[in-house]
């Protein structure tokens, strides 16, 4: 329709009658969200404790599973145990997205998610360093509380390196540009993460996350190849958005938040995404 805007977080998209995007600068529209220095600061120091949150329940999670505590001597079959290693770790990340602290700041807790959101045009370029920063410094933390309440086994995990997350993103893409599956995508995150270790976890360790790996990497000093577990799913996520701009050359991603509403929980129905404007 002629006049339609679309927005994101770099450009808004004028779509004229012939259905074809011309861009304008996005601060020509009165909907471009300010981002101020000081939200995004608290925003980031959010996702830190989201991310802290995070690692001490998935660390917790494979300390009572898999690492020596009665259910691992109760159940010795490794693949039974990833089952609920996978089930558990996929329903924590999905009540952590749909949290107050989640619905904040988009529940990213993944430096590829971050970086895939900004690929995505809904995210803030200038937010995405301090989002990483954060969310490896949480990982950190989330190791260290971990070893200080169940001990240091917990730093030697069995669930190891990363895997691309070129299909997560993919799949969380494409369901944010629909207002109705929208808000399937904290369960979409969380069961995708859970089916990767259950089903690699023997193998690669079943870890899509940069930030799950750094914090048990730094804090067992197993750092060797860990630059290569960072970037890998930083490649994966990038190969993501090229795809679903490919396939959805004409709809865009909505919000960064991946409980898939607007903060205040409402309904993406009739939205564009937002342009941001940095505000120091």
């Amino acid at each position: 329709m002629k006049g339609t805007t679309v927005l994101t977080a770099e450009k808004c998209f004028q779509l004229d009658s012939a259905g074809e995007s011309r861009v304008t600068p996005a601060f020509m529209d009165n909907r471009v969200e300010r981002l101020t220095f000081a939200r995004l600061l608290r925003d980031s120091a959010l996702e830190l404790l989201l991310t802290l949150f995070m690692l001490f329940g998935v660390t917790s999670i494979i300390r009572w599973v898999i690492g020596p505590a009665p259910i691992s001597r109760m159940i010795p079959q490794i693949h039974a145990e990833l089952l609920i290693v996978g089930a558990s770790v996929g329903i924590l990340i999905s009540g952590l997205i749909l949290s107050p602290l989640g619905r904040i700041t988009g529940g990213h807790m993944n430096p590829a998610i971050s970086f895939a959101m900004w690929r995505f045009g809904v995210f803030p370029g200038v937010g995405v360093v301090p989002y990483i920063v954060a969310q490896l410094l949480g990982s950190v933390l989330g190791v260290v509380a971990a070893c200080a309440v169940w001990g240091p086994v917990v730093a030697e995990p069995p669930v190891a390196y990363a895997l691309s997350m070129a299909l997560i993103v993919l799949l969380v893409g494409v369901s944010l540009t629909e207002p109705r599956l929208a808000p399937f995508v904290p369960w979409i995150v969380g069961g995708a993460i859970g089916m990767a270790i259950v089903m690699l976890g023997t193998s690669t360790g079943g870890s899509v996350n940069p930030a799950r790996q750094s914090g048990p990497a730094v804090l067992s000093g197993q750092t060797r190849f860990l630059w290569v577990y960072l970037l890998a799913p930083m490649a994966g996520a990038m190969l993501a958005t090229w795809l679903r701009e490919t396939v959805q050359r004409h709809r865009f991603v909505l919000t960064h938040r991946l409980c898939g509403t607007h903060r205040d929980g409402s309904s993406l129905s009739g939205s564009t995404s937002k342009a941001f404007r940095f505000d120091r």
